[in-house]
């Protein structure tokens, strides 16, 4: 869009007004170099969501995401698309952080916010939601490969404290490298019996000894097999767990898991879509702005 019919819409919401200041002064003051420069940055990011069938879902208004609310208690689930990561993501991130805000609150059902793939979105004060959602019963699951995964995505400081912040519960199948190493030393170490023997021409001894050592070992980390983990879990004054740490392995019955999939129904097709429907602009409503028009201030803005 131009400008002029740019800033007008812009302008128009209160909310954003403060943050389009610097952009409207540079125009009015005719800084077009320092103005290209800075919503270049901007649409060469926002280019990645021109895309149709995100318009349409966006568009809609299909439930809210309090999830938790006790009147009306519902299951949100999202996934991403390997291929569009960083298109999906952003989209993703947008409705996970609204959904914080509404979950996170006195009075609300206890409810569960599982993230698979954690760095595949990026949400803003993770470590905040971790630290305060508890108290509401709020409990928050982050599935995430490796580390350095986070770090990459996260950035080192965001990272460190996410991965700090929940070492109350921390469960970890195979991994290797400094998260091994890193997992090890969260595990602590406990007294460990040691026993040598010496054998000569003469005859053998054995000794025995305590020592200090490493709980859950890196080696021991590394070698996981299927099915097998590691962690610590936390405990609260009225339950206390003596022992925290574990090393164990999931037992499953394959041949009862196989007879429930093979009984699994598929998910019935609320609203088939297809390309044409979400290019096809929807009928006019009352205020007179149609398709994905939308009714503010005395005018149809799209």
């Amino acid at each position: 869009m131009d400008y002029d019919s740019l800033f007008t819409v812009l302008r128009a919401e209160k909310e954003i007004e403060v943050l389009i200041n610097p952009f409207i002064s540079a125009y009015l003051n005719g800084a077009m170099e320092q103005l290209e420069g800075q919503i270049a940055a901007a649409k060469v990011a926002m280019a990645r969501l021109a895309s149709p069938q995100l318009y349409f879902v966006l568009s809609g208004s299909d439930f809210t995401l309090d999830f938790n609310n006790p009147d009306e208690p519902k299951i949100v689930c999202m996934g991403n698309n390997p291929q569009k990561i960083q298109i999906y993501g952003a989209v993703l991130s947008l409705y996970v952080t609204r959904l914080v805000k509404l979950v996170n609150k006195k009075g609300k059902q206890k409810s569960s916010l599982v993230f698979d793939e954690f760095p595949t979105i990026y949400l803003n004060n993770m470590d905040s939601l971790i630290a305060t959602a508890r108290s509401n019963k709020v409990a928050t699951t982050l599935g995430v490969q490796d580390f350095s995964q986070l770090r990459k995505d996260y950035g080192k400081e965001q990272a460190d404290v996410i991965i700090n912040i929940v070492t109350g519960n921390i469960i970890s199948g195979q991994v290797t490298g400094d998260t091994a190493k890193q997992l090890s030393e969260r595990f602590g170490k406990i007294m460990q019996d040691r026993e040598s023997i010496s054998i000569n021409s003469g005859d053998t001894s054995i000794s025995h000894s305590r020592q200090l050592d490493s709980a859950i070992p890196p080696s021991k980390i590394s070698a996981l097999s299927s099915g097998e983990f590691v962690g610590m879990v936390a405990d609260d004054p009225s339950e206390k767990i003596e022992l925290k740490a574990f090393h164990c392995q999931v037992l499953n019955d394959h041949n009862a898991l196989k007879n429930e999939q093979n009984a699994y129904k598929e998910i019935p097709v609320v609203r088939k879509l297809d390309n044409g429907i979400v290019q096809k602009k929807l009928p006019a409503d009352k205020t007179g702005c149609a398709g994905y028009y939308s009714f503010r201030n005395g005018a149809c803005f799209r």
